[in-house]
């Protein structure tokens, strides 16, 4: 059975204001599904994205960080910086100043999607939902 994480969105829904276009929102959504690859396998610090996600995606991915620590430790496995390699993204605009974009990631041994909802917020990309499967 596949590993499913469950989208987190913040409570600031349809709260985008458009100041200006900040561009392709798909190389911002490649660059942070790679963080959050890099920090589900214990690559990477939450904090180092968090001018990029809202505080509620920050929260929900110190969570998944730390069980994914806890998994790690149970199974005594060593931390070697992982290989992980940025596919293809999808993007779709559902509306002025947001982006819903899916990415695909590689490992060594599999694939994941990532699935990000973008909002432009002060004039930049901003990750208002993040789940990976």
């Amino acid at each position: 059975m596949a590993d499913v994480e469950v989208v987190v969105g913040d409570g600031e829904r349809g709260s985008a204001v458009v100041a200006t276009d900040p561009g392709d929102p798909g190389p911002t959504a490649k660059a942070l599904a790679l963080c959050v690859a890099e920090i589900l396998t214990g690559a990477r610090e939450v904090d180092s994205i968090a001018r990029w996600v809202t505080e509620d995606v920050h929260r929900h991915l110190q969570h998944r960080a730390a069980t994914a620590a806890r998994a790690r430790s149970v199974a005594r496995h060593r931390g070697s910086r992982p290989s992980i390699h940025v596919g293809s993204a999808i993007v779709s605009r559902p509306a002025d100043g947001i982006a819903e974009v899916s990415v695909v990631v590689h490992t060594r041994s599999h694939a994941r999607a990532v699935a990000l909802r973008l909002e432009v917020r002060a004039g930049r990309w901003r990750a208002t939902a993040i789940g990976m499967l």
